[in-house]
């Protein structure tokens, strides 16, 4: 943990504040919960459980304990319903937008949902800040924003054309949030996720991420499929950055302008080939019997950009982000997390409380 961030989350022990996440039995937004949970603050989730899971919270359960467990107060609810939104800000400080659907194939398969929950759900979500006079919401957006821009890093105001619905939707928010910001003085922050990975990330369904997927299939003895040649690359980014990104993004003094947006990566370019490399190493070291898996390569995929790098100077500078992990370390504590997951009577996911699903 930086040193930076550590003070930071000290100053909010002594100060707890009421936290806000959507999208909180998610991967993302699990992680999240956990670390404001250890941090000793009060926090309310909010989920309808349609890429969420209940196994997600369970876990985040298991590892604060009962006695932290107690700031914690769930809702069973959508993001598209205004009336939800609203009850969910009530008395909130902080409010940490991660609800969405996800993924640049789901958004062409069904373009229609990913507005409903993306477009629909965010302005929702701004209006409830807006009326519930929250100090500043921090939203998820993405570095797919950036669409057919050449330019390598990617820097926050050089944008191109989306590829995706996906990417539109996303794109719309940061829109959304500077108009709201300007004619309604709310605070906003966008951070724009570069390929965050980790523990709790989806293993299963068609949509899941080639990290957690690609463990698995090389858990199982099985080879991974990579789309194109392997030369497509990403700046991959542990989750524990993007933790740390979100709190100091919504506890920062002075942020800049009303609305700004913010890259969250590494700045670290690791193409598909290379990435299937490192977690297959990683796998035959903690599972010696298993024999190496060459991968299977498959079509591209539709909406993809090639190459993605970051610039993060400009949340270096202003927020005081440093990343902790680089993908060699963030794959070193996201494989053993899956591989006891999956270990024969191994549970990582008791049953919460009663009462914790729904009200």
């Amino acid at each position: 943990m930086s040193t930076y961030f550590n003070e930071q989350l000290n100053a909010l022990k002594a100060t707890p504040k009421q936290w806000l996440i959507t999208g909180c039995a998610g991967f993302i937004g699990s992680n999240l919960l956990e670390a404001l949970l250890r941090a000793g603050q009060t926090v309310r989730g909010l989920d309808n459980f349609a890429t969420g899971y209940q196994a997600n919270l369970d876990d985040v359960y298991r590892v604060v304990g009962p006695d932290a467990w107690q700031n914690f107060e769930f809702i069973n609810g959508d993001i598209t319903d205004l009336q939800t939104c609203q009850r969910a800000c009530e008395n909130i400080d902080y409010v940490l937008h991660q609800a969405a659907l996800g993924s640049v194939p789901r958004s062409i398969a069904a373009p229609i949902n990913s507005h409903e929950a993306n477009v629909n759900g965010f302005l929702n979500m701004l209006i409830a800040s807006r009326d519930q006079k929250i100090q500043r919401l921090v939203y998820a957006s993405s570095s797919s924003v950036y669409g057919d821009h050449p330019d390598l890093p990617k820097i926050e105001d050089r944008v191109g054309t989306p590829l995706s619905p996906y990417a539109a939707t996303k794109a719309v928010n940061e829109l959304y949030a500077t108009v709201y910001a300007n004619t309604y003085g709310i605070s906003c922050i966008g951070l724009r996720y570069f390929n965050v990975f980790g523990a709790r990330q989806n293993v299963n369904g068609p949509y899941a991420a080639v990290i957690p997927r690609w463990i698995q299939n090389l858990m199982a003895g099985e080879s991974g499929l990579i789309n194109g040649d392997g030369e497509t690359s990403r700046d991959f980014c542990y989750v524990q950055n993007a933790v740390q990104a979100n709190i100091l993004a919504a506890i920062a003094p002075h942020a800049g302008k009303p609305h700004e947006v913010f890259n969250v990566a590494c700045r670290q370019q690791t193409s598909l080939k290379d990435l299937y490399m490192l977690i297959s190493d990683i796998v035959a070291e903690l599972s010696p019997g298993l024999a190496p898996q060459q991968p299977q390569m498959g079509p591209f995929r539709q909406g993809d950009v090639r190459h993605s790098l970051a610039d993060i100077d400009k949340i270096k500078s202003m927020l005081g982000y440093s990343p902790t992990h680089d993908i060699r370390a963030g794959l070193a504590e996201t494989v053993p997390w899956y591989l006891m997951k999956q270990s024969p009577g191994t549970t990582l996911s008791p049953r919460a409380p009663q009462g914790l699903a729904a009200e």
